[in-house]
């Protein structure tokens, strides 16, 4: 009995040694394709888990506790935030910014990839577009702020005109400033995005079309806008991502406490996490991703509807 206990191990240490044999066991049972792809994305699927799930889990756990003594609390700490005037503020800047920038974006995009795609010259202007995606954050807010500030580059030209100069970032004008630098710092990515969509359209359908009698724009609403519904989906909800991402921007140009128009989430954040105040922290984190889940379950529900019609 002990000899053939110890023939099993050495056949087992010798095959898990030996990768043909792995392979020849995993073709004999029939098993190796079924795996064969989950081994491939394993990797990576286990980066997701430790930085990404796990975090947002103990972050979910942590929200039920209390800051100081990690008792369970329910959910105290959710009332809390609702009841909070500065993260009511936020989430009314950011969903106000999300509003009026998002559907700026695409359009303005859209209209800038349909001239580029029939110019010649379309390649070299789309690679300016996408200039400022590969500046940094700090070097972007440094050239808002050197523009913008009250003693900034804009109202230095401006008393040469003879125009009284502004405080741009501390009155109503900071809200727009703000969805100005989105635009220009995100819209040559959407562009590339809907020009890859173009790329996709046949030109023999706008030949047979134009063979009918089709202008250019009847081809636009008839042929390229129906036939972008696929790109589109995926844009805005990128659009929309990022457009959660403007907080950097928002910070780095006005501080920690800005214009009550710009005062966004990454304000809030960042002051309740120099309060220490982990317990509101990640009673909005919670929140905040389980809005964006809804949304984007919404848009994705709302584009399937449209398909099926």
């Amino acid at each position: 009995m002990h000899g053939t206990a110890k023939k099993f191990l050495k056949d087992t240490w010798d095959t898990l040694w030996n990768p043909s044999k792995v392979k020849n066991i995993f073709e004999k049972s029939g098993t190796h394709r079924k795996w064969q792809g989950f081994l491939w994305i394993l990797p990576s699927f286990l980066g997701v888990m430790a930085f990404y799930l796990l975090p947002y889990a103990d972050v979910v756990r942590r929200s039920f506790l209390g800051a100081v003594d990690n008792s369970f609390v329910g959910l105290a700490n959710y009332r809390m935030i609702v009841e909070n005037t500065a993260f009511l503020l936020a989430v009314k800047n950011t969903l106000r910014f999300t509003v009026f920038c998002i559907p700026l974006l695409i359009i303005t995009a859209l209209v800038c990839a349909v001239i580029l795609y029939r110019s010649k010259y379309g390649g070299f202007i789309k690679s300016a577009f996408l200039m400022p995606m590969a500046l940094p954050a700090v070097s972007v807010a440094l050239v808002w702020r050197l523009l913008f500030h009250s003693q900034g580059l804009l109202n230095y030209w401006l008393s040469h005109l003879g125009v009284e100069g502004k405080d741009w970032m501390n009155g109503s004008y900071a809200f727009w400033i703000l969805v100005i630098s989105y635009i220009w710092k995100n819209l040559g990515y959407d562009i590339v995005l809907w020009m890859a969509g173009l790329a996709g359209i046949s030109e023999n359908i706008y030949e047979a079309a134009k063979v009918d009698g089709a202008g250019e724009w009847q081809c636009f609403w008839k042929i390229t806008l129906p036939n972008l519904k696929p790109s589109l989906y995926t844009i805005t909800v990128l659009s929309f991502l990022n457009s959660f991402k403007v907080f950097r921007e928002a910070y780095l140009v006005a501080g920690d406490y800005p214009h009550e128009s710009i005062y966004m989430m990454q304000h809030l954040f960042n002051n309740w996490f120099r309060s220490f105040s982990f317990d509101k922290m990640a009673a909005a984190a919670v929140s905040e991703s389980v809005i964006l889940l809804g949304l984007i379950l919404l848009l994705q529900k709302a584009w399937d509807s449209g398909k099926e019609q």
